[in-house]
């Protein structure tokens, strides 16, 4: 472990920050409504409350793992898992990836991966790793896959439809056909330095670049030297079997399947009053908050038990939504200021005129910064496509390569960007500090930069 240097501030702090900083911009920038004290003082409440959903699932999310952890079922199910895999831990890595980018491409998964640093974090640091390689195998997995869209609806559906509304259709086959090779080649990259960087830490564990600080907090919450090896027991191992069918529950209710011309799903109203492919954060929060309750009654616990599980459990998530919900002000000081649109307008103008790669890189350098101030992929590609399709048609380039560069800038900004709620969020989970995470990150996300303008250069030079 590396001894305690220079340190940035909090997580709270450093999204504080970025929000006073992007209040006093639009104090030089004409046109723009500037931001007054009070909306400083105001954004975090607001981002709180524009973030109250996704708040309540993780608290509730909090609640059902608090549930799942007392029952000793995942200690029990951890522990049978890496014997089996013994002198084969690696193998986690490049299977759990793999399967979290296919959430990323499929339906652009980010919050929902939440639920999983947990379990992930303790599963890696049973079988030899550290806290840091949990972090990157989700972030990066996840990651790999959001930034290589292929059908993701909140992001190619709705650029789509943007792209609709100004009467351009555009050929889905060709965004997703980009998607694979974006999403591939990204996942290749990130399963290549986080294997590599595993495989350091349990051959040596000073090779890990977290703080002793962070080793020791991360060891304290899912490591416990003093006890004793739990039985997988029948009990056991029908709790693991509820706590892995509420997760496939999860991800059916959240994939949009009538998008797809699916309507297999419209029996399940009676769980939710939602069918599967209308959920989202009040559904799961509610979904997760049941299935606690049945694992609790299942495995024998009485009614005060499991109604303090459940409250331990969500006490552990509180700086986690907190995050989240702080991170939402920072959207909502550039929306009301206008600032967002101002950025837009700009943007367009100076790509007017270039030639295919300089657009193509140009382009993908405005989406980066662009995502950095908008998290939100759906809510840039509706603010961003309708002017950048039109611009790109207008140059005699193909619409489909805006919604590319959006997948890929967006998706390589929320990577590492402290305004998304996601990653802070599971940084905290995992007791890993950002400045850890940068460090640790930024060779990779350069790397793959470099991978993705190639790829996005080459595309607007073949696809007309």
């Amino acid at each position: 472990m590396k001894k305690k240097g220079f340190k940035l501030p909090t997580a709270y702090s450093i999204l504080l920050i970025i929000t006073i900083l992007i209040a006093i911009i639009t104090q030089f920038i004409p046109g723009v409504n500037s931001a007054k004290f009070s909306d400083i003082v105001m954004a975090p409440i607001n981002g709180l409350k524009d973030a109250i959903d996704i708040s309540l699932y993780v608290l509730l999310m909090g609640g059902f793992l608090g549930i799942v952890t007392k029952t000793g079922a995942l200690d029990a199910g951890i522990g049978a898992v890496v014997k089996k895999l013994n002198g084969k831990e690696l193998l986690l890595i490049p299977i759990l990836m793999f399967i979290f980018s296919l959430g990323g491409t499929s339906y652009g998964m980010a919050e929902e991966t939440l639920a999983f640093y947990a379990l992930v974090t303790a599963t890696m640091m049973a079988a030899g790793f550290d806290s840091l390689t949990a972090v990157a195998t989700i972030i990066l997995g996840a990651g790999s896959g959001v930034l290589g869209s292929t059908v993701n609806p909140f992001l190619v559906s709705t650029s789509i439809d943007s792209l609709k509304g100004v009467g351009i259709v555009a050929n889905q086959a060709i965004v997703i056909g980009i998607g694979v090779i974006l999403w591939l080649s990204s996942l290749f990259i990130s399963i290549f330095f986080v294997m590599n960087y595993a495989k350091k830490v349990k051959n040596d564990k000073n090779a890990s670049i977290l703080s002793t600080k962070e080793y020791k907090n991360a060891k304290e919450a899912f490591m416990d030297s003093n006890k004793e090896t739990i039985e997988f027991t029948t009990k056991r191992k029908i709790v693991i079997c509820l706590f892995i069918i509420s997760f496939i529950v999860m991800i059916l209710g959240v994939i949009p399947w009538e998008r797809f011309g699916i309507s297999i799903f419209k029996e399940t109203l009676f769980l939710t009053g939602e069918s599967f492919g209308n959920w989202w954060f009040s559904e799961l929060a509610a979904w997760f908050t049941l299935m606690a309750i049945i694992i609790g009654i299942v495995y024998g616990f009485n009614e005060k038990e499991i109604v303090t599980a459940i409250i331990e459990g969500a006490s552990e998530m509180v700086g986690v939504a907190l995050i989240i919900g702080i991170s939402r002000g920072i959207s909502f000081i550039m929306s009301s200021t206008n600032l967002d649109i101002y950025v837009l307008n700009r943007a367009s103008t100076t790509l007017t005129g270039m030639s295919p790669i300089l657009f193509t890189n140009i382009a993908f350098l405005i989406y980066i910064g662009l995502s950095f101030l908008i998290p939100s992929t759906s809510g840039l590609a509706s603010l961003s496509v309708p002017i950048f399709g039109p611009l790109a048609k207008t140059l005699g380039f193909a619409p489909e390569i805006v919604i590319s560069i959006l997948s890929a800038g967006s998706g390589l900004v929320n990577l590492i960007t402290p305004t998304s709620g996601v990653i802070m969020g599971g940084l905290a989970i995992s007791k890993v500090e950002y400045t850890t995470w940068i460090k640790f990150g930024t060779k990779i996300v350069v790397c793959i930069y470099i991978s993705l303008a190639i790829i996005l250069s080459i595309a607007i030079m073949i696809i007309k």
